[in-house]
């Protein structure tokens, strides 16, 4: 630990086991400007705008370089001011300078900072030329060419979320920041979370918008359109009109929102509870039944595809309840638009939401009701604040408003969904009240609450001990399932949450999304709750009303039908999900082509794909266990491929059929099916 003063600019502070002399800056009050240093990620010390001059040593990187005692340390010598104005005009000169259209106009790191130190004019040429545009994602847009290099969203992938989705290729002039082998990203295993646009300081990755399409279906005079607001969106929307993180905003954005033109606002609290009663029964009825434990929460969608992709064999313990969202959009679309005359396709159902995943969720094949999606349009909180602005509207002056019913009613245990731990504890409260028979009382869960990445804890139930967990950030959510599967621990339930502190500090909130800033929104979740009349689930009258009409209560084949789904195994082989369906009793053929660099270059994923084709037309798909794999070690002899333990070598696209036919195929006959 270090301990000891520094001299910073003639004023003596204590290190008090500060980790670098960025920090110790920062406790004198200087605000040293920073593009790649994030104190939740690693030190990368690449973009070298927090030099400092400490004398006897010269010019250093304050982030990563440790104080140590009796340091003199100068903040604005002319070397360090004229280090940063040349670092900034650097940056510019490889960035595409269209600022004005760009999303991040008024909140880009790299333009404030010009402003700050001075920089009016770039000595230097413009970027010679432009890489194109990545918008195939339902939730991100990539543009490589305002990228300036400074790793955060790297560093963000892979040490929060543990994907590792981007890193740096190539070397000099030409490094960028990409996917493997420079695949659009909706074709590599990105969840969707949009954490790595939240730590983007450029407009190098956005959210993906939908505005111009919501002001669309607003303006058609043939749509009725309504729209649900999550509940992380209403203690964060006020920070884009000048308020702080977690101030209540939630009678002006109603106001807004009806201004804008929508025809109903409600409010996902509603379906919140619905989840809440729903998921707290399934639980209850896997733990006297027998079923799969832990039974693991199915709100967060990033979550729910990471398990899909990397832990197929957990499916059957995500609860089959769907999200808050789709639940919304699924009464929208089956029942309230029949209530109200409507057709299914003549609703247009909108959400707000902090979250991008949403976006991706929305789009699921699994959520339609007569071919029309449950959520037609998935807007982020900063999106919204843009089409407010957009239309003129003087948030501060709003009047406050008040949601529409009778699908804009919700307990304080929905409020608390937008905080990690807030699902976990609005279950705990339904089924402690449920099974006590009546009014429980207040219910407060205080162990789950908290920005832990992952915290442990016990219920008593029914003279019957639960062992729960809360887990948010997936890099946490998987040293928690490896220990699951290891054996080292064992849960009744287990919340999943992909963001850091939960849906609060969602990829679509606004910026700076940091540390104190969720902080400041989760005080304000738990406020709103502590304020709610209603407190458990069960408390909500509108929701059990709902649950009778028209289900016949909560938990039976119609709420499975409407309020349930299902989830299955992805495969990123051919760039979309794959199902694979291979049966257990039997030995497949196992077919292995290699994915390495070298063989990924003479056409590897072209045979992969050739392969996968053949089986399907063959009808021998449940015979082959197909996968791409790293490395073969026959890398001069062009494609490899493992056929159970024989490797064969040199194939190509071309004569891809032949070897299917002749050295797989037969391999996957009936004579060796038991």
């Amino acid at each position: 630990m270090s301990s000891g003063k520094v001299t910073v600019d003639g004023q003596v502070v204590e290190i008090n086991d500060a980790r670098n002399i960025l920090e110790v800056v920062r406790r004198a009050g200087i605000k040293l400007p920073t593009f790649c240093y994030h104190s939740e990620l690693s030190v990368y010390g690449a973009c070298r705008m927090c030099m400092v001059e400490v004398e006897g040593r010269g010019l250093v990187a304050s982030c990563s370089t440790p104080p140590a005692d009796g340091m003199v340390i100068h903040t604005s010598t002319p070397r360090t001011r004229r280090l940063r104005r040349m670092v900034i005009e650097l940056l510019l000169a490889n960035h595409d300078r269209e600022c004005t259209s760009c999303d991040r106009s008024g909140s880009c790191k790299l333009q404030q900072l010009a402003r700050q130190l001075g920089v009016t004019e770039v000595r230097f040429g413009h970027r010679d030329r432009k890489v194109p545009v990545d918008g195939t994602s339902y939730a991100l847009v990539k543009n490589p060419n305002k990228c300036i290099l400074c790793g955060d969203c790297v560093r963000m992938c892979k040490e929060i979320q543990g994907l590792g989705i981007w890193d740096f290729a190539f070397r000099g002039a030409k490094t960028m920041v990409t996917t493997a082998f420079n695949k659009p990203l909706a074709e590599v295993a990105c969840v969707n979370c949009g954490q790595c646009a939240a730590v983007c300081p450029t407009g190098a990755l956005t959210v993906k918008s939908e505005v111009d399409r919501v002001w669309d279906a607003i303006l058609d005079p043939a749509k009725m359109v309504v729209v649900q607001v999550a509940p992380a969106v209403r203690v964060a929307i006020g920070e884009e009109f000048g308020l702080l993180p977690g101030e209540k905003a939630t009678g002006q954005m109603v106001a807004a929102l009806k201004k804008l033109g929508f025809d109903r606002v409600f409010d996902t609290l509603f379906t919140a509870d619905m989840t809440t009663i729903e998921e707290g029964l399934e639980l209850l009825g896997r733990l006297e039944k027998g079923g799969r434990l832990p039974l693991f929460t199915s709100c967060c969608p990033a979550w729910v595809k990471y398990a899909e992709q990397f832990h197929a064999d957990l499916l059957d313990n995500l609860s089959t309840c769907r999200s808050p969202q789709q639940m919304f959009g699924s009464l929208v679309k089956k029942h309230y638009a029949r209530e109200v005359g409507k057709q299914p396709a003549e609703v247009v159902c909108v959400s707000v939401m902090p979250c991008t995943a949403k976006k991706f969720e929305a789009r699921r094949p699994e959520f339609t009701t007569e071919g029309v999606p449950d959520v037609d349009f998935v807007l982020s909180t900063t999106e919204l604040a843009r089409m407010i602005k957009e239309a003129g509207i003087v948030f501060n002056e709003l009047e406050p408003e008040m949601f529409d019913n009778p699908l804009g009613m919700g307990s304080g245990a929905a409020v608390i969904y937008g905080a990690s731990g807030g699902v976990m504890e609005s279950v705990v409260r339904f089924v402690s009240t449920h099974l006590s028979g009546g009014d429980g009382g207040r219910v407060d869960f205080y162990p789950v609450r908290g920005m832990q990445g992952i915290k442990e804890a016990s219920l008593e139930l029914n003279g019957q001990t639960l062992q729960l967990a809360v887990v948010n950030g997936l890099a946490n959510a998987e040293k928690l399932i490896q220990r699951i599967k290891s054996g080292r621990a064992f849960y009744h339930a287990v919340e999943v949450m992909a963001c850091p502190g939960g849906c609060l500090g969602g990829g679509g909130q606004p910026v700076p999304n940091n540390t104190a800033a969720r902080l400041g929104r989760m005080k304000g979740l738990y406020g709103l709750d502590r304020a709610e009349q209603l407190h458990n689930p069960q408390d909500n009258i509108f929701v059990t009303r709902a649950l009778e009409r028209w289900f016949g209560g909560p938990a039976n084949p119609n709420t499975h039908r409407d309020l349930h789904t299902r989830y299955y195994p992805r495969r990123r082989i051919s760039g979309r999900p794959v199902e694979v369906s291979g049966r257990r009793e039997e030995r497949p053929v196992e077919v292995a082509v290699c994915v390495g660099t070298n063989c990924y270059l003479k056409g590897s994923y072209d045979v992969l794909n050739k392969f996968m084709e053949l089986a399907r037309q063959m009808g021998i798909s449940d015979y082959i266990q197909l996968k791409g794999t790293f490395c073969l070690e026959h890398c001069d002899q062009g494609v490899s491929v493992k056929v159970n333990d024989e490797i064969i070598t040199n194939v190509t696209l071309e004569n891809a059929p032949e070897v299917f036919k002749t050295r797989i195929a037969v391999k996957a006959s009936p004579p060796w099916v038991v």
